[in-house]
């Protein structure tokens, strides 16, 4: 078998030839550079001739376990040193993606809140859930239209002895992220006290724009207005709510419609002299007032104009602005009892917006009122204050005006039991901390 030959350079020499070559029999065991036991026979050959140098070590190298451990350990810790840097290059680069996309650290901050929120409040999560899934008195997804996310779903009452009230409902969620099911506290509760809620969806941005939103609204109004007998509601006792974003698309289509009926737009299927009561909670009625408000709490101004449809739109989907207009006493005339609720301590959308509404209404002649709560937050007059059960001062304060002219209801009302609890105290004042909105 031919020979192994290896170059050397030999420093002592320094004739032209410098190479020398190191033969090594392959029989014998592999010569490594950095092995301590063999690397220090590596020499170089004073002659020009070739040196046959045979190694043999004394002892067979075995690889033991703890070489084996050290390997791995080893291992590892160059895998960590590698992936240490490559990971905070990644995150990195999804903070910029993130920030180019314009959702900034304070959106980040938000996601964050809002996930240690959701886990405070999750018991009373699940128990919601199990009754929207499983409950018989749900009625989920009844289809009202035919535009995507045209579904609503029906609350109904235990006691089926005659018609009963109605709350056509419309959820919040920025105009982004609402949907039906964010109603199912309110409504199990409600349908606890005999009356009847319709959770109507719609579609969000960027699915659909503002006016999609209040179309939607309008249609599910009108299914409420002319479909909801057949489920056992009283089409004379119908009320509209609607809560944060769901708020002011409720109240948009409301004015709309009495614009409409005024004979200034077109045909309607439902009329604003069906609907008893306006419920407003937590809502905005004047983007004007808004625009700049919600760009420094993360919902930047380029977004949301593109959800109102530009800059010019935000009068058309300002309640407040358009019922002031002096061409529209008749239609403004025809708007019904407005009663607007909200938290002193709501940072999502300020309590003036409710208070200067209502103080606007009052002056064009609507009959209006603004309720306000001391020290409530966005979320607490929606979710933290439901979950606590025992006695809710908001919920109670609509209960009463719904059944203001029906003193059965009024008698059941007072011997009601108390709402059950549905989160420990703890982590409701946990969530009241934590909380995003």
């Amino acid at each position: 078998m031919p020979s192994h030959i290896l170059p050397v350079t030999n420093p002592n020499l320094h004739s032209s030839k410098q190479h020398s070559y190191l033969r090594i029999d392959p029989t014998t065991m592999p010569l490594k550079q950095d092995d301590p036991i063999t690397s220090t026979r590596l020499v170089s050959s004073p002659f020009e001739d070739e040196t046959i140098i045979s190694v043999r070590p004394l002892l067979s190298r075995t690889p033991s376990f703890a070489d084996e451990s050290i390997g791995q350990r080893q291992s590892l810790a160059r895998e960590v040193d590698r992936a240490a840097p490559e990971t905070f290059l990644l995150t990195r680069l999804g903070l910029k993606l993130l920030r180019y996309m314009g959702v900034g650290y304070r959106w980040i901050m938000r996601f964050l809140a809002l996930g240690c929120y959701s886990l405070m409040l999750f018991p009373g999560f699940i128990q919601v859930g199990y009754y929207y899934f499983f409950s018989g008195r749900v009625l989920r997804s009844i289809v009202y239209g035919d535009q995507p996310r045209n579904r609503l779903d029906l609350y109904l009452p235990k006691n089926t002895d005659g018609p009963k009230p109605v709350v056509a409902f419309v959820t919040g969620g920025a105009w982004i992220i609402g949907y039906k099911a964010w109603g199912s506290l309110l409504g199990q509760q409600l349908s606890e006290r005999d009356i009847m809620v319709a959770c109507i969806d719609y579609r969000n941005y960027p699915q659909g724009t503002m006016s999609n939103m209040v179309e939607d609204a309008s249609g599910g109004i009108s299914f409420v207005c002319n479909k909801i007998a057949e489920y056992g509601g009283d089409p004379n006792r119908v009320y509209l709510m609607g809560q944060s974003a769901g708020g002011h698309i409720a109240a948009c289509a409301l004015v709309e419609q009495a614009i409409k009926e005024a004979g200034e737009g077109g045909s309607t299927t439902w009329s604003v002299l069906q609907i008893k009561t306006y419920f407003g909670l937590s809502g905005g009625y004047n983007l004007f007032n808004l625009v700049d408000y919600f760009h420094s709490r993360g919902l930047y101004r380029s977004i949301f104009l593109s959800i109102m449809e530009g800059e010019e739109s935000l009068r058309r989907f300002s309640p407040e602005v358009i019922v002031q207009d002096p061409n529209l006493k008749k239609a403004v005339s025809l708007l019904p009892p407005i009663v607007l609720f909200h938290g002193t301590a709501d940072y999502s959308i300020p309590a003036d917006s409710s208070k200067s509404f209502a103080e606007t209404l009052q002056s064009v002649g609507v009959r209006a009122e603004s309720i306000l709560y001391e020290g409530k937050t966005h979320t607490d007059l929606f979710l933290q204050d439901p979950m606590r059960g025992g006695n809710d001062r908001m919920f109670e304060d609509l209960v009463s005006i719904i059944h203001s002219d029906d003193r059965e209801a009024q008698a059941k009302d007072e011997v009601a039991p108390p709402r059950r609890r549905l989160v420990p105290e703890f982590m409701l004042q946990l969530a009241h901390r934590v909380s995003p909105f």
